[in-house]
């Protein structure tokens, strides 16, 4: 387990060797945030207003312990809830006690109000949802990345987001999603310290296995920093570090899967800053046809149409440094760290 940073229990006192993967071809498509094939007929059904498939995936996933899938299709299912209710209306009235209906409503309910101006206040509303679905399985850790998610968002204080922490390291050491809510969590408490965010990604990395998503968390944490625009600088060494630690967990994984291409993505933005093109390109065949909407869309209200402009230009033959100026990527010069954060980001 990777221990928080000393400065969440007081103030904040100071401010590749690997083989090439195989490339397949990308083609012309691309889709933003694709669903997989388990994920997939779950939300068809969802479609026709039936949640027996979306119940049954929850319970396969979390009889097997997969959380990392666990928490990606509890995501996807809360946003479809999102914007179509009314299968998730039937399931929470067919089933209330349910652990898929109650983690998905809980998912929902952070979501509908995160952009609210009254956020903090509407967010502790949400508490006794997190409470009911942490209780409804003692191993899951969803409902606890769920909780530092809303400790972020509610502004609550380092003691209780340590417990939360360690609640939820508990239940799996390297959940990515928990690891991930932690960092934002830190990154958000102490505007600018990106060398404490590194460290904790570091630390976690070196402690989790080989073919851990945690093993691309020094990347996230490298992307926090070029796109803030704050803080102490960091030297470029570390974030190469970072960028390579998460290629060599990316050629471990499925190419042109949707799977893993939330890092992968998050990964083609690091290289890009990092001006590392031959490990773009190769990244960009890696994610294939698999936009995602983060990091795109602190960029640009079309973050599809944002990934295609960058991909464009990178298998464009000629020379490989994209334009200064309005390039698809926002570039600004690295010792300015990065472009604009939307505020709120969740």
């Amino acid at each position: 387990m990777a221990p928080l940073p000393s400065f969440i229990r007081c103030a904040l006192m100071n401010k590749r060797s690997a083989r090439p993967a195989r490339r397949p071809e990308t083609g012309d498509e691309a889709v933003l945030d694709a669903p997989d094939d388990r994920l997939s007929p779950a939300l068809v059904a969802a479609g026709r207003g039936e949640y027996a498939v979306a119940a049954a995936l929850l319970t396969a996933t979390r009889s097997a312990a997969a959380w990392e899938n666990h928490d990606r299709y509890v995501r996807h299912l809360a946003a479809f809830a999102r914007s179509r209710p009314e299968w998730f209306d039937a399931w929470h009235t067919a089933v209330p006690q349910d652990p898929g209906v109650l983690l998905v409503g809980t998912q929902l309910a952070v979501d509908r109000v995160w952009s609210s101006p009254a956020r903090a206040e509407l967010l502790r509303e949400v508490s006794p949802l997190i409470t009911a679905a942490a209780r409804a399985d003692d191993r899951d850790p969803v409902p606890w990345r769920i909780a530092l998610d809303h400790a972020r968002g509610s502004g609550a204080g380092h003691r209780y987001v340590e417990e939360l922490w360690e609640a939820a390291v508990r239940r799996a050491p390297h959940h990515h999603g928990c690891h991930v809510a932690a960092l934002r969590y830190l990154g958000t408490s102490w505007h600018g310290a990106h060398r404490e965010c590194l460290d904790f990604a570091d630390r976690a990395a070196q402690d989790a296995p080989a073919d851990s998503l945690v093993q691309a968390l020094p990347a996230r944490a490298a992307l926090g920093y070029l796109t803030d625009g704050c803080g102490p600088e960091v030297p470029r060494a570390r974030l190469d570090a970072a960028a390579d630690r998460a290629l060599a967990l990316s050629e471990r994984l499925p190419a042109a899967d949707p799977w893993p291409a939330g890092i992968r993505n998050e990964l083609l933005y690091v290289l890009l800053r990092l001006e590392r093109w031959a490990d773009a390109r190769t990244q960009l065949a890696l994610v294939g046809p698999y936009a995602t909407s983060f990091p795109w869309d602190r960029f640009s209200d079309d973050p599809l149409g944002h990934f295609l402009r960058l991909r464009e230009h990178l298998l464009t033959p000629g020379p490989r440094p994209l334009p200064a100026g309005p390039a698809p990527w926002s570039p600004v010069p690295l010792g300015g760290h990065g472009g604009h954060v939307r505020a709120g980001d969740h």
